[in-house]
């Protein structure tokens, strides 16, 4: 069984196939954490340690034992008003306005399945063999009258421990959470490096390691959404861990707004890691009855590095997170109209388009902005969900059955959390945009942000959309959110501390209510490409536009990053043209197409401007693309080099070894320069592979110890994939 309750010990043991969490109530009821390692039997608290440790506060109950401390202690749910003066993960104010929480164990209970959450995405099962469990765990302040329920959820096949808190005033009087995080892990010795992803438009999801010293790490997003700037996706690991060994421990945030993610080395060579809610503009009030849902938290180990760790979340993101129609199917190769034509276009340059990308073998036409209301620039028009007929020269019912009639599914773009002032919506409803009363309110992209916390907003826009989705069958939608949120004021909120937090909790209602009218449409998530590229979102949009930025070479980056906490079937890809409209960079063609197949593929450019030679290079890309899909979106995926290195090589391998696709870029070449080995991984010990192209046969262990020599010649940005398939 997954979960295994020890009254004797007072322990709880949670189990999944390679790894074990432990915690213990302890004398004085609080709720310590033993163990988050490799799998074993038995009870750790034999890793506890107690010695005087000076001025470090007891609780009052200890009396002259200044043995015992929470300020040196490993918690499963720190909070502020105990003792311990690290990092708490609860911070609540009384009526009186007074800090100071002390919350003591008040029982437990172990549900099968794996939990929901009311509102938010959560990790599922769908499938009794998964083994999900869900252990509960309550914890009580009696003076405050203040419960936290925490939901642990065992996701036992993927090893995953999903994390989540549910805060509930039980209570006569008024409380006000100030700051709830999720989850903490508390580490009592070792010396660790910590990874996140940082960026900014058009350079998302860059990872960076560095060593975890004695200071505080934070990494937060106070922009209401997970952003460009961080990802919320932390890695803890052994200063010496690499792709292949050294422990790993993670966590990844199943949110789509603001998040903070901190770290700590403590007085004693303690480390402590913990993610959860951004705490800057919360201020959530719990009238008697009311609770607060702190979202989940994934969390994973490894023992054999990087690698697993990342395997880990890919499993569990792809089968637990992601759902519906889509989440095992191969993703249309679509073509997109905006880098093609931006807002120039009409219906018959639409259909062209269409035309000339059904010959390649595309499946997918999108038509991106520009198609409503007068949408002639970005400066007007967000908020008017209505089909410009006279620019399409139709009806949209009419467009989208002659892309049908091409022989392509047909897709549209929308930005519905937000909108212009030049609008008909904002001339109705200025009281809709987020402003605040007396200053005026800072616009990015000439655009305001919607306020999705009130749910007549929430209704009007699921109304619009929905009157645009029923004129024919919409197959995709790219669901856009273009700015920060900046003035944070709901005009009808009585506290503005839970605005973001009921914000958020808006467009899932929105995304959701979607999902069950439309449940054979795919939705990609986009917000100005990775602004929002996190685990909440892909419950709801099985795919996120990785980056505006398509440039091949700054792609190696961006991909590589996201590749540590999210797996390729999510990755938004596509070849654009070239010089890139963003970077000025030329890469050929084939390299553009190598990068993005490591996604979900696709093309943004005017197939019109491409030579013959071109165009039937895009056609056998698609077909080459249709034989290795199912790799790129089952198959485990290894990094097999770095971005910075003169070659970024990366794999994708059956699950059962019977076949390797191993890719990579020639980013450094030399005069009469050494020649160039990748080494996959993950083949099966003793068999041979053929090289589906050349026919080469080789066998696996000459591979997987000597590697493969990379099979380019000189010149700028040359790549390869080579599909290995077991003989």
């Amino acid at each position: 069984m997954p979960i295994i309750c020890d009254d004797a010990a007072r322990t709880f043991t949670i189990h999944t196939r390679h790894t074990t969490y432990q915690m213990q109530v302890d004398r004085f009821g609080y709720l310590l954490h033993l163990y988050y390692g490799a799998k074993t039997e038995g009870t750790m608290d034999y890793l506890l340690d107690f010695c005087d440790r000076g001025t470090s506060g007891c609780p009052h109950d200890a009396g002259d034992e200044r043995t015992y401390s929470l300020d040196f202690l490993p918690q499963e749910y720190p909070v502020m008003g105990t003792g311990d003066l690290r990092s708490p993960v609860l911070v609540v104010r009384d009526a009186n306005g007074a800090y100071g929480c002390d919350l003591r164990y008040a029982g437990h209970e172990v549900r099968p399945g794996k939990y929901a959450l009311r509102g938010l995405p959560a990790a599922y099962s769908d499938c009794p063999e998964d083994g999900a469990e869900t252990l509960c765990v309550l914890l009580r302040d009696e003076r405050l009258g203040l419960e936290v329920e925490l939901l642990y959820g065992v996701l036992p096949e993927v090893d995953v421990v999903c994390r989540a808190a549910v805060i509930r005033n039980a209570g006569s009087r008024r409380r006000v959470v100030e700051k709830a995080p999720t989850a903490c892990l508390d580490l009592l010795h070792g010396s660790f490096d910590l990874l996140s992803l940082h960026g900014r438009h058009g350079m998302e999801h860059v990872a960076e390691r560095c060593e975890v010293g004695h200071r505080s790490y934070v990494v937060s997003s106070r922009r209401g959404s997970s952003s460009h700037q961080q990802n919320p996706f932390l890695a803890l690991m052994d200063h010496d861990a690499t792709e292949t060994s050294g422990r790993c421990w993670a966590m990844e945030f199943v949110y789509s707004g603001g998040f903070k993610g901190e770290c700590e080395l403590t007085q004693y060579e303690q480390t402590r890691m913990q993610l959860g809610l951004d705490d800057e503009q919360l201020s959530y009030p719990l009238m008697p009855g009311e609770e607060l849902v702190a979202p989940e938290v994934l969390m994973t180990y490894s023992g054999e590095g990087l690698g697993t760790l990342s395997d880990n979340l890919h499993r569990c993101v792809a089968k637990h997170v992601c759902r519906g129609y889509w989440r095992d199917r191969p993703r249309p190769v679509l073509i997109n109209s905006w880098e093609a034509f931006g807002f120039d276009f009409d219906g018959d340059r639409l259909i062209g388009l269409a035309t000339r990308a059904k010959q390649v073998g595309a499946e997918l036409f999108v038509l991106d902005d520009g198609w409503f209301a007068n949408r002639c620039d970005d400066c007007r028009s967000l908020g008017d969900w209505r089909v410009n007929e006279e620019k399409l020269g139709g009806t949209l019912s009419q467009l989208i059955a002659a892309i049908n009639d091409v022989g392509l599914m047909f897709g549209i773009w929308v930005e519905p959390e937000m909108v212009n002032e030049d609008s008909d919506l904002y001339r109705a409803h200025p009281d809709w945009a987020f402003a605040i009363p007396g200053k005026a309110p800072v616009l990015a992209r000439n655009q305001l942000v919607l306020d999705f916390s009130r749910p007549e907003v929430c209704d009007e826009v699921f109304s619009q959309l929905c009157a645009v989705l029923d004129q024919g069958p919409v197959d995709y939608v790219k669901w856009d959110y273009n700015r920060p949120i900046v003035d944070v004021f709901s005009r009808t909120a009585v506290d503005q501390g839970k605005v973001l937090y009921d914000f958020v909790l808006g467009v899932y209602s929105v995304l959701e209510r979607l999902h069950e009218r439309y449940p054979h449409m795919l939705i990609e998530g986009c917000a100005g490409g990775g602004g929002r590229f996190d685990a909440g979102m892909l419950y709801y949009t099985p795919q996120i536009w990785c980056s505006d930025n398509t440039d091949a070479i700054d792609r190696l980056a961006i991909q590589h990053g996201t590749s540590f906490a999210y797996p390729c079937s999510t990755v938004g890809a596509h070849v654009s043209a070239c010089p890139n409209a963003m970077t000025r960079r030329t890469t050929p063609l084939h390299t553009r197409a190598v990068v993005a197949e490591a996604g979900t593929f696709g093309y943004e450019l005017d197939l019109a401007e491409l030579s013959s030679e071109e165009l039937d290079a895009v056609a056998e890309q698609i077909r080459w693309h249709h034989r290795v899909e199912w790799l790129v979106r089952t198959g485990r995926y290894h990094r097999l080099s770095d971005p910075a290195d003169a070659v970024c090589a990366w794999e994708q391998v059956a699950r059962d070894g019977s076949a390797a696709l191993v890719s990579g870029v020639v980013t450094g070449y030399e005069g009469y320069g050494v020649r160039r080995y990748v080494t996959p991984r993950g083949l099966v010990a003793g068999a041979l592979y053929r090289d589906s192209q050349s026919g080469a046969v080789y066998p696996a262990d000459a591979l997987m110890s000597e590697g493969l020599r990379v099979p380019c010649e000189n010149g700028d940005y040359q790549a390869f994939s080579i599909l290995l398939e077991r003989v």
